[in-house]
């Protein structure tokens, strides 16, 4: 039977709710993916989604809160060091609500499963009206990965969704297309100075507007401490091949292929230039890396159900969002 997709009124948002109070799966719209939410106090439920996602136990979830006011009941910032804890609260007060994620001490409540086992929990407030409803609600606290198969691309939209989960998923509440399009900045606050796990639909440029001393997460670290850290994530079915910015003018690809540029002028270029591909699609065609952003998953999920046999793309500018665009690319790709 099809997994049933509802829209947002009162009354929707309220059985949605219920449902996540029961324990069941509900997904629903953030500004940045569809989540996959479960009752974040719920064992049973976190387990769900782990099953639901085929996502490993050591990939640690994100606890998303509807108010500040909730942040109390899942973080214990009282167990940062003060320099740490001024960092944490001025990104709050300046980035939430929004695609920022604060990795915080956890209150021994939460349970381990949404962290995998670490001391530390990942905890969003989220900039959607749908999402905050929801999850004021249910039971204040919604541990919701985004709600695809684990290492595959995020939903932007509820039909993304439904084709990823199936009947995986108890509900889905369709609340349009997402308007940020890649999943939220990660940003570490329990080390001496405030560090980018993940980057996502916040920028470094205006993370450094707060805190100026932040640092970014070194590749080579194995230890995943917040979702996304992974090389391999965010795939189509199809491979994906990267190349550097300008660099699809020389790519040969075999049979039908696809090409993912940044904006009108690359797709000039790439017109001009020897290679052949059956599709060329524009992440951008102004050129603005907000943009190419809220339309990547779009059309990679748009170019993974066509026809073509392989997919081209080339990376983007690093400024702004162009770093996680670059970085999601980067983990879709296809790396030999």
């Amino acid at each position: 039977m099809p997994v049933e997709i509802i829209a947002t009124s009162d009354a929707d948002l309220r059985r949605a709710a219920e449902i996540l109070a029961s324990g069941g799966l509900v997904a629903f719209p953030t500004e940045t993916v569809y989540g996959l939410g479960g009752d974040a106090w719920n064992t049973r439920a976190l387990a769900r989604i782990f099953e639901a996602k085929r996502r490993p136990a050591f990939d640690p979830l994100i606890v998303h809160i509807a108010a500040l006011a909730a942040l109390d009941d899942v973080a214990d910032l009282g167990a940062l060091v003060p320099e740490a804890r001024r960092a944490a609260c001025d990104l709050m007060e300046e980035f939430w609500p929004g695609p920022l994620t604060l990795i915080l001490p956890k209150r021994p409540r939460v349970p381990d499963l949404a962290t995998s086992g670490l001391p530390t929990v990942a905890v969003r407030l989220p900039n959607h009206p749908v999402a905050r409803a929801l999850i004021e609600l249910s039971t204040g606290a919604v541990a919701a990965p985004s709600a695809n198969p684990f290492g595959y691309l995020s939903p932007t939209r509820a039909e993304h969704v439904a084709a990823q989960l199936g009947d995986r998923v108890d509900l889905i509440v369709d609340g349009g297309r997402c308007p940020v399009g890649v999943e939220s900045t990660v940003v570490d606050v329990t080390g001496p100075a405030p560090r980018v796990l993940r980057p996502g639909g916040l920028s470094l440029e205006r993370l450094r507007t707060v805190a100026p001393g932040i640092e970014v997460l070194d590749r080579t670290d194995p230890a995943p401490k917040a979702p996304g850290q992974l090389a391999n994530h965010y795939a189509p079915r199809r491979a994906l091949r990267l190349a550097p910015a300008g660099g699809l003018s020389a790519a040969r690809p075999k049979g039908r292929a696809a090409a993912l540029v940044f904006d009108a002028e690359s797709r000039r270029r790439l017109e001009e230039s020897a290679a052949r591909f059956a599709e060329i699609r524009v992440l951008s065609e102004a050129g603005d890396p907000v943009e190419a952003a809220a339309n990547l998953f779009d059309l990679l999920h748009d170019l993974d159900s066509g026809d073509c046999e392989e997919l081209w793309a080339e990376r983007v500018p690093e400024a702004g969002l162009g770093a996680a665009v670059n970085d999601r690319l980067y983990k879709a790709s296809k790396k030999t």
